[in-house]
Parts: C-alpha cells; structure tokens; sequence
C-alpha cells in the first residue's frame, strides 16, 4: 500500500528525547530562586501540559499573564542549562526508526508541549534537524494537551488528514489529545508502564523502532 497519504507525529519528551529530571530539576531550581513551595506530585501531575496551565492552576503561583510567562521562560532557561551542563541523547531506537520514515518518504511533525527554542537546541545537538517536516510547539497553540490542537496543527504542517497520522506520545494527556483529534495513537513505555496504556491506545512499544512502515500502514488504512 502506498504511503503518501500517511503522517506521523511525535511528542517530543518522553519520545523522541528524556529530560525528565532535566524538566524536574529546573522546577525545582526556579522554586529555590523565587521561593516558592513545590506541591507534593507536582511534577507528574503536569507532565505533558503547558507551562502557562501548570503555574496558575497547578502550582498556583501566579495568575497575572505577564508573571505567568515571565516564570515560564525562566523555567525553561533554566532547563537549558541543565541540558548543556549535562548532555542529552536520543531515546533508544528512536534514530533508527527515524531515518526509516525518511527512507520511505513519510512526513512526520513534531507536536509538543515544549517551547520552541528547547527543541530547537536539542535538535542540533542531536544532529536532527533534517529528520522532521516541520514541528508545532507551545508557542503555537492557545489551548494545550488534553485539547486537540497541537496535533491537528501538527497534521495541517505535513498535508496530511488526521485520521490518516499516528501519534507517539508518552504521557496521558497527549494521548487524550491524539484520541481527541481523531488519530491513530501508539503509547510509548517510558513515563507510564506498558500495561498501564495498553487499554488507552492502539499500540504500544518500548522503542520507537519495535514498529515497521508496513505495521504503521496496517494500524491506519487496516
């Protein structure tokens, strides 16, 4: 079967990269330099959402827009440090099943909740640049994971419908969002316990490259 009308889309921590303790840690610096209290199971409560959510409803820091964002960017400032000071790689297998969607000539998108300018580091430190068509990230949208957009956007970039893309995601809010745009959904083991989003998505796998194109095309077009 022909591959031109298939899209791939890809969460971008959790999935492609982990920075997990890098994201926690820099929380947790940004608490110590504002003073401000860390709620017990902040971090998890908030994986995959926006920043501009978690500050005012789920730390409850702050609810003026400009202190929202001036907090935000400093977060994540204080995440890129981390990342140069420590280094980062690619997930497992995530390589190997890039370069094969570029050999058979799929589009894929990155959709994510991170900022822009994160990911764009990360890209060439990887050395990714020329691996995705385009990506769509928490500048982009107005309402975050849960909400649809940033995968229906992400679908928009490529040319391709949404019930023709699968989605990667790790965590459970941007499963909801790929359900909720009406794609295919593959879970990623790496925040959540395979058996744990076993009944929540179409498939799911450690690594990136477990899939083939023929099992991608098999999980849309049947």
């Amino acid at each position: 079967m022909s591959t031109e009308k298939l899209g791939i889309i890809f969460d971008w921590d959790g999935v492609i990269i982990d920075s997990s303790r890098q994201h926690e840690e820099s929380w947790e610096r940004l608490a110590r330099e504002e003073r401000r209290p860390l709620p017990d199971g902040h971090f998890k409560a908030g994986f995959g959402k926006k920043n501009e959510w978690i500050i005012p409803n789920l730390l409850k820091w702050a609810n003026e827009t400009a202190e929202v964002r001036r907090l935000s960017l400093r977060k994540e400032a204080l995440y890129r440090d981390i990342v140069v000071e420590r280094g980062l790689n690619a997930l497992p297998g995530v390589r190997e099943f890039l370069v094969r969607l570029r050999e058979a000539g799929i589009p894929s998108c990155i959709g994510s909740s991170t900022h822009r300018e994160n990911i764009t580091t990360i890209l060439h430190v990887l050395g990714f640049e020329a691996m995705f068509d385009g990506m769509v990230t928490a500048e982009d949208v107005t309402h975050g994971k849960p909400h649809p957009d940033v995968f229906l956007k992400a679908a928009a970039k490529i040319a391709r419908a949404p019930r023709h893309c699968v989605v990667f995601e790790d965590a459970l809010a941007g499963i909801a969002a790929g359900h909720a745009g009406g794609m295919k959904v593959v879970g990623v083991a790496t925040t959540h316990a395979l058996g744990d989003l076993q009944p929540q998505v179409h498939r799911v796998v450690h690594r990136l490259d477990e899939l083939t194109v023929a099992d991608l095309q098999a999980l849309v077009f049947g």
